[in-house]
């Protein structure tokens, strides 16, 4: 990789990609592509060691077994923690967003350690699963319009007091703890429990990513028609009484 290139790093796909959320991989790349940047994407298997030089890094949603396999491996390899040191950007969905907190409940039943990249703690809900479309506001401070995406989860993740809420829900039930928030973030770092693919939804919040890991303000414009009618198509549907 030469050292003016974009950096994509795709996590574990043959563990956390069960969802499709392999299409957020291909929607930054595609949008780093369209402004003509010079973009290398790497994708890393779960036996193979996390490269520390990436600009963006990706992890998707898993089952519980491989979810605890790709949290053990992630603690013992310590290649995205110095990533991030680095200043490289990570957003994660759904088993990808619990393993960046500070444990979550595996498969066995037991408290996992995550690797504390977000201030969250999650839990297994004891009432029914969490699925369907989303519909919330993302935090003002990220200058985004309104989130759209699925969600099928169990889990219930906590914020603490350094973990800023991706979004407030206005339909659906996010991160499942009863106060309208929807997934995390601090600075550089993003989790949500949104599927969809989220970023196909949310092409903007893709953009915010390249922007972050660019230190740029602003990127030329793209053709967002077909994200602009999979966006109107998924909003409307999810204000549709149940």
């Amino acid at each position: 990789m030469s050292d003016n290139q974009l950096r994509i790093v795709w996590i574990y796909p043959d563990l956390l990609s069960t969802y499709g959320d392999q299409g957020n991989v291909l929607v930054v790349e595609r949008r780093a592509r369209q402004r003509r940047l010079d973009v290398a994407r790497l994708d890393v298997r779960s036996d193979q060691p996390i490269p520390t030089s990436g600009d963006i890094y990706l992890i998707g949603g898993g089952e519980d077994r491989p979810q605890r396999l790709a949290a053990e491996r992630l603690r013992r390899d310590g290649g995205l923690h110095r990533a991030v040191e680095n200043g490289a950007i990570v957003f994660s969905v759904c088993a990808g967003y619990q393993i960046l907190g500070h444990e979550f409940i595996n498969d066995l039943g037991q408290r996992e350690p995550g690797l504390g990249l977000l201030d969250v703690v999650s839990v297994r809900g004891e009432g029914a699963r969490c699925v369907g479309d989303v519909l919330g506001d993302i935090d003002p401070r990220l200058g985004l319009p309104p989130l759209t995406g699925f969600e099928n989860h169990q889990g219930i993740t906590h914020l603490g007091p350094t973990a800023r809420p991706l979004a407030r829900v206005k339909f659906g039930n996010g991160n499942g703890t009863g106060d309208g928030t929807e997934g995390a973030y601090n600075d550089t770092v993003f989790g949500t429990y949104m599927h969809g693919p989220v970023l196909a939804r949310n092409p903007l919040i893709a953009d915010l990513l390249l922007k972050l890991a660019l230190d740029v303000n602003a990127l030329p414009p793209t053709d967002d028609r077909w994200y602009e009618a999979l966006r109107t198509e998924r909003i409307a549907a999810a204000q549709q009484p149940a």
